[in-house]
C-alpha cells in the first residue's frame, strides 16, 4: 500500500477505558454495551466508531465512483453502516456488517453499478467482508 495519510489512536483500559487520537481531535470515553456483558453507560464502543468510519468512507467512495461512471450522486445520498459483534463458530469474535445505501434520483441499474464500484474502491470494504449490502 502506498500510504498517503497515517494517523494513530491509543486506547487505555480496553473496551471500558478511553481512546484518543495522537492529535487530540478525538478523545472518547469507552463503555462495554450491556448486550455483550458490560454495564453500558455514556461511553462509545469500538463497533460504533467502526460503523461511523465505514459509513463516511463508503459514501466518499460512492461519490468517487459516481464521478468515474459519470453518474450524479445527490448531496442527500446516505450510507448507513450497521456493525454487529458476536462469536465465530471457530472461536474468537467477528463482526457482521451491513450497508444500506440511499442514492436518491439515481436509476436503480446505475445505482447498482456505482455501489459495486464503490465497494471495490473503499478501503473499509477491502479490509472486511460484508454480510449484506442493499440500496
Amino acid at each position: 500500500v502506498d500510504v498517503k495519510y497515517r494517523t494513530a489512536a491509543t486506547a487505555t483500559g480496553g473496551r471500558d477505558g478511553r481512546t484518543r487520537t495522537e492529535d487530540g481531535k478525538l478523545d472518547l470515553q469507552l463503555a462495554i454495551p450491556k448486550e455483550i456483558g458490560g454495564p453500558g453507560g455514556d461511553g462509545v464502543n469500538p463497533e460504533q466508531l467502526f460503523a461511523a468510519g465505514y459509513a463516511a468512507c463508503f459514501l466518499s467512495s460512492v461519490k468517487g465512483a459516481g464521478q468515474k461512471l459519470k453518474v450524479r450522486v445527490s448531496p442527500e445520498s446516505t450510507v448507513k453502516a450497521t456493525v454487529g459483534i458476536g462469536t465465530n463458530p471457530e472461536g474468537g469474535y467477528g463482526l457482521a456488517i451491513e450497508l444500506a445505501i440511499s442514492l436518491p434520483e439515481v436509476d436503480p441499474t446505475q445505482a447498482q453499478q456505482v455501489i459495486e464500484l464503490a465497494h471495490q474502491i473503499c478501503p473499509y470494504s477491502n479490509a472486511t467482508e460484508i454480510t449484506s449490502m442493499f440500496a
